[in-house]
């Protein structure tokens, strides 16, 4: 709905990474958002396996070491990891088959791997922008600064 608050524009930055980048914008930030939990370490869920078990084995250390990972993102994580997963599958099958099969008529068909490999694309751009694993939801995502070597001018203006 257009103009209705909290629900049109862009979507907030959470308060952990305005705060982190120094409040660029200088305005109000909500200190009352719920925080579920840091994760510092998950295991696979045992239903993924494969390409999707892979990737969760390499990614979830990453993110768990940025501090990107609280609890209610494992489902983010599940999701993305699986889709994944189907991906891999599908352009395997599509390797093997090819982009067109026979029908069941004999007639040239979409391979119905290729449908199953766009749906899971999808699904990543969706779930992993959530975890910030693309570009542009990375650049949305700051860090906390890195300490750099003060002003060389303050000294000069008794500052230290």
């Amino acid at each position: 709905m257009a103009g209705v608050a909290g629900r049109s524009g862009r979507k907030p930055k959470p308060a952990e990474k305005k705060l982190a980048a120094g409040n660029p914008g200088k305005r109000t930030i909500n200190k009352d958002t719920p925080s579920y939990g840091e994760i510092t370490n998950v295991f696979a869920p045992e239903w993924l396996q494969g390409h999707g078990r892979d990737l969760w084995e390499h990614l979830a250390p990453l993110l768990c070491k940025e501090k990107i990972l609280q609890a209610t993102d494992i489902q983010n994580l599940e999701a993305y990891c699986a889709a994944y997963g189907r991906f891999r599958s599908a352009e395997e099958e599509i390797q093997k088959h090819g982009i067109v099969v026979a029908g069941s008529q004999g007639g040239p068909l979409k391979n119905p791997a290729a449908t199953v490999a766009n749906e899971a694309l999808k699904q990543m751009a969706t779930y992993g922008s959530f975890l910030g694993l693309d570009p542009s939801s990375r650049q949305r995502m700051q860090g906390p600064k890195k300490p750099g070597k003060g002003n060389p001018f303050a000294a000069l203006l008794g500052g230290g």
